[in-house]
């Protein structure tokens, strides 16, 4: 009798966890038991599986590339779409210069299918590795510093609502869905096909200066605000120890040009082993970021030989060399936005914190980011520069805590230079920093509970600030 209940137990335990499985991100940091990993081909399997998460009361987080690193994708005992098997584009308008595709297309897919007509995209991050529907849903931007954010670039979308209805959506058709859904972290439904806006994929001609961070506000005023011609336009700051440190910069612009460019066949990526076992030295030694650095200037100064480069191609940033894994440490991103009257005091700021906080910084890099405030979540209100912080923290618990203090003044110190942080990392920062970096999450959230009432729609994000009184790390 005994070993029969013992094994209707067992069986019981069994059948419950059938279908379990363990999310994580990129990161690392947020392993979550899930109740399954599922992953559409078609609308209709992603019909299927919101109705049958609706009749079993469960949630549902969707996932991409997995680059959003605070559990912007998951959340215990949830259905996880995963959406990189639903990725088809479905036609191209040359004339109008419009993409349809699906949500879980790359934008190196994108880039492959569209650079024989000369076409290129107008907003994508700086790798083309991430999928059209997570970028959407963090709203990104890039290296174009013309056409801003990703939100510019979309005509319309299609999004599969929690009742499992599909409605169009844009700045006419259903708008404030358009101002929600795109940097709304997944909260609001899943994104099925976006019609996106091209460009032309110009020839442009590559620029690279070295100069002190105070010069850098009034040069981007200057000379890449003020100048038609340049499109694409990013900068380093400095991580060598030293006199150096936080203090100088490398400056790239693209600047369209007229001579000809015979091969426009996309490049791919080369030195990848150089280029990570660069990254790994300035990982674990001070030497090892003042060799890398030096080797980066020399590298700038000798752009100019091969200057000519086609607009995909400058948008083909190379990603292979970060990939990393150590069972004792992770490499992070972070993301602080500071109106451009502001930057310098934010980066003297940022030299305190990283040097007394001991961070262990592999980059900081620089991009424009223009104003926006069509979203609910807009990141940059006024005229911004983005600084992204590449770090190395540890996977310990007391890393973890470590992080987080240090995260958190940041945030005080971005706050003060009136500025904002992205929403897509972790969630170190507390429900009083958010609010006072997005006054108006808490409206976001109240529209969730009338689009999403049953909040079938769930990840880490919301658990974290909408529905407990207190965060958790």
């Amino acid at each position: 009798m005994r070993k029969s209940i013992f094994l209707f137990f067992i069986l019981l335990f069994s059948a419950q966890c059938a279908h379990a499985d363990v999310f994580n991100d990129v990161s690392r940091l947020n392993p979550t038991n899930v109740r399954q990993i599922f992953q559409p081909t078609t609308v209709e399997e992603i019909q299927s599986e919101v109705l049958e998460a609706l009749k079993l009361n469960l949630n549902i987080s969707i996932a991409g590339r997995r680059h959003s690193q605070g559990g912007q994708q998951s959340c215990h005992n949830c259905i996880v779409l995963d959406m990189l098997r639903f990725n088809k584009i479905l036609s191209l308008n040359i004339k109008d210069r419009v993409l349809r595709v699906q949500s879980g297309a790359t934008w190196d897919q994108i880039q492959r299918y569209i650079n024989p007509f000369h076409l290129s995209v107008k907003v994508m991050q700086t790798s083309n590795i991430f999928t059209v529907g997570g970028s959407l849903s963090a709203n990104v931007h890039g290296r174009d510093a013309r056409y801003g954010h990703m939100r510019n670039t979309v005509r319309s979308l299609r999004l599969l609502l929690a009742d499992a209805r599909i409605v169009n959506v844009s700045r006419d058709e259903n708008p404030d869905l358009f101002r929600l859904v795109i940097g709304g972290l997944g909260l609001f439904g899943v994104i099925l096909d976006v019609d996106i806006e091209l460009t032309d994929n110009d020839v442009y001609e590559k620029q690279s200066k070295i100069m002190d961070y105070k010069m850098y506000p009034n040069y981007f005023r200057s000379s890449i605000q003020t100048d038609p011609d340049t499109w694409l336009h990013f900068a380093a700051l400095s991580i060598a120890p030293g006199d150096q440190f936080l203090r100088e910069m490398i400056v790239t612009s693209y600047r369209k040009s007229q001579k000809e460019l015979k091969n426009l066949a996309l490049s791919e990526e080369t030195h990848v082993l150089r280029d990570r076992t660069l990254l790994g030295l300035s990982r674990s030694y001070a030497w090892g970021k003042k060799l890398r650095w030096q080797l980066q200037k020399m590298l700038a100064k000798n752009s100019g030989k091969e200057p000519l480069t086609s607009r995909n191609n400058a948008m083909r940033n190379p990603v292979k060399f970060l990939d990393y894994y150590s069972s004792k440490d992770t490499d992070i991103l972070q993301e602080y936005f500071v109106p451009i009257d502001r930057f310098v005091e934010f980066v003297d700021g940022l030299r305190e914190i990283v040097k007394k906080d001991r961070i262990n910084l592999l980059h900081v890099g620089i991009r424009h980011v223009p104003a926006d405030n069509e979203g609910y979540l807009s990141y940059a209100r006024k005229d911004s520069i983005a600084l992204v912080l590449y770090m190395n923290q540890k996977l310990s618990a007391q890393g973890k805590t470590e992080a987080a203090s240090w995260t958190r003044r940041l945030v005080d110190l971005v706050l003060k230079c009136d500025g904002t942080y992205y929403l897509v990392y972790q969630l170190y920062p507390t429900r009083e920093q958010l609010q006072a970096a997005y006054p108006s999450i808490y409206e976001l959230f109240r529209q969730k509970k009338i689009y999403d009432p049953q909040l079938r729609f769930m990840n880490k994000f919301y658990e974290t600030y909408a529905l407990q009184g207190e965060r958790h790390d």
